[in-house]
């Protein structure tokens, strides 16, 4: 009997214990809080680029690769904390549409540069309206301290290198 009512005292600490750090998580959670504003997020800048046959992570990625060419998957992978695979997947819409390809190494070696095609900055500048819409849509939401946090942490983001 003793035994018994031991372990339900046991039993129902424990299950406090996990009432209190699912209370806690959900509460406090940044991880949950961030994939649900990119979620949200990834969908308005979606849907304003869907009429272009490009999605936001491609759009993006497109992006990256102007402002960086000519760069290496790995040196774009680097930039963006992104595996290899991640970024493969996301690259093979952009190869395959011809808005992106790779070049061979002016130096003879491995190393094959991925540059924009002329379809590539066609799309981007056409695309660009549509973005602009996203963008304000995105701005809302946020609103101006948020738009500002964002930004700073992506930019002290992206001068950290990753750990190789």
């Amino acid at each position: 009997m003793v035994y018994m009512q031991h372990n339900r005292a046991v039993k129902a600490t424990k299950a406090s214990s996990y009432e209190n750090v699912i209370g806690e998580i959900s509460r406090t959670c940044l991880l949950m809080r961030t994939r649900l504003i990119s979620r949200v997020l990834t969908a308005m800048y979606d849907e304003g680029l869907r009429p272009f046959g490009i999605g936001s992570a491609q759009f993006a990625l497109l992006v990256i690769i102007s402002r960086m060419e000519p760069a290496t998957r790995a040196e774009i992978g680097r930039y963006l904390h992104q595996d290899r695979s991640t970024l493969t997947r996301t690259l093979k819409l952009i190869l395959t549409e011809d808005w992106a390809e790779e070049i061979e190494d002016e130096a003879g070696g491995r190393r094959r540069p991925i540059v924009l095609t002329t379809a590539g900055r066609e799309l981007l500048r056409d695309a660009a309206p549509a973005w602009r819409a996203a963008q304000s849509q995105a701005k809302s939401l946020l609103g101006k301290d948020g738009v500002f946090a964002v930004t700073d942490i992506a930019n002290r983001l992206t001068k950290r290198q990753p750990k190789a």
